[in-house]
């Protein structure tokens, strides 16, 4: 009898063909996903659990809880999670990737964009300028909708407005450290007087299934503690440009709850105050972000291009620090997603972390708050005209629900025209 023929050997093994499977997947959603977070969970949602049955919905649920428990952008996080589960650790990379580049890699070319057009006058401030106004429009919606799930109580309606006027009054001469001795304040008020009220746990444990030991994951947790311990003494003791910014963009990875538009107030103390950009050019950046399918915090990427990081000079020397900030902000969330999976079942039941969280979460809502001051309305806001702008793209993006790529393309344009 003869012997089966032997399979090909070209054709590549299980697992690779699986990093592959995900790559495509997630790459469909980075040229695809737009409108924030909680529209990108939405999108996984219908991909994963209902379309390709990776998964069930109530495990898919407790990926997002543990996402949403953990600093950093929760909708990559979950993504990361998905590529783990299915196809390892290279299966986690491949999902990150596919679902940042494509947002990353255009606001990479709107930096090359903004720094040759630097000096001119004219239409292109005006198109500048209208990006700013619906940044205002942005953000005021973020720091409502935070603050109706965020702070649903006096206590912590409280600590949102006392971290406000803190981060105002004290970030002159304090800097960007102002915003994590709050965070750290947050924590310690929430740990000893705030008692959120605790949905109801899934009780699906993913360790099994994670293919991440505990004690790996420990290492993974560790070692990004390590990093924000190291990063910033690093670049206090070396002086250079490249590694000060590499601490900037991984502690503001490291540190932001509540929702990726928490970043802004983060990277703006980190770029802006220190003086290695101006607002109108941030401003520009986190406008055009929201015209981007994919995470909002790709924004380190267009940030990146612009720094000067010692890189050389071209355009070789922007796409390099553009990729590295990305890098630089992401890293911190797949150490804390990959380190924490095998933990998550005894944590998240957990009433002491419960409390700490809805502290923080409180006291980002008012640096948030405090950014919609400084820089976002006082960089846009110098007339009428512009107040009356800006409070028509908050209409349309809140009461309308126009989708943001639409609001920001006609603020684009409105400039443009204005000063034609």
């Amino acid at each position: 009898m003869p012997s089966p023929p032997a399979a090909s050997t070209s054709r590549p093994p299980a697992r690779w063909r699986q990093v592959l499977e995900v790559f495509v997947v997630f790459l469909q959603l980075g040229l695809t996903s737009f409108g924030g977070p909680a529209a990108h969970l939405g999108y996984f949602r219908t991909a994963f659990v209902q379309r390709r049955q990776w998964l069930s919905d109530a495990q898919y649920a407790d990926l997002v809880a543990l996402c949403q428990f953990l600093p950093g952008p929760a909708s990559s996080q979950v993504g990361m999670a998905l590529g783990q589960l299915r196809a390892g650790g290279w299966g986690a990379l491949a999902a990150w990737l596919g679902f940042t580049l494509p947002s990353a890699l255009l606001l990479i070319a709107l930096a090359l964009g903004l720094s040759h057009a630097v000096g001119q006058e004219g239409a292109f401030h005006g198109v500048l300028h209208g990006l700013k106004l619906v940044a205002v429009a942005v953000v005021a919606q973020a720091v409502w909708g935070m603050a109706r799930s965020l702070c649903p109580d006096r206590l912590r309606a409280t600590l949102a407005f006392g971290a406000a006027v803190l981060t105002l009054g004290l970030s002159a001469h304090l800097g960007a450290s102002v915003q994590l001795l709050l965070i750290a304040l947050g924590a310690l008020i929430g740990w000893r007087w705030v008692r959120p009220a605790l949905p109801a746990s899934v009780v699906t444990d993913l360790a099994p299934d994670t293919g991440i030991s505990r004690r790996t994951g420990a290492a993974l947790l560790l070692l990004c503690l390590l990093l924000g311990l190291v990063l910033p003494l690093l670049a206090h003791g070396t002086r250079s440009p490249l590694w000060q910014a590499v601490s900037v963009f991984y502690q503001a990875g490291a540190l932001v709850f509540g929702g990726g538009h928490v970043v802004l107030p983060l990277l703006q103390g980190g770029v802006v105050q220190p003086g290695w950009l101006s607002s109108e050019q941030f401003l520009a950046g986190y406008a055009a972000a929201q015209a981007v399918p994919g995470p909002l915090f790709t924004l380190a990427s267009y940030l990146g291009a612009l720094l000067p990081l010692g890189l050389g000079s071209g355009a070789w020397s922007a796409w390099l620090g553009g990729l590295l900030a990305l890098v630089a902000i992401f890293l911190p969330a797949a150490l804390l997603v990959l380190g924490a999976l095998p933990f998550w079942a005894a944590l998240r039941a957990h009433p002491v972390a419960q409390r700490v969280l809805a502290g923080v979460n409180a006291a980002v809502v008012g640096l948030l708050l405090a950014a919609l001051y400084d820089p976002v309305w006082t960089s846009a806001i110098h007339s009428r005209q512009d107040c009356a702008l800006a409070l028509l793209y908050l209409a349309l993006l809140a009461v309308a629900r126009v989708p943001p790529v639409a609001v920001v393309l006609l603020a684009a344009g409105l400039g443009y025209v204005l000063v034609s």
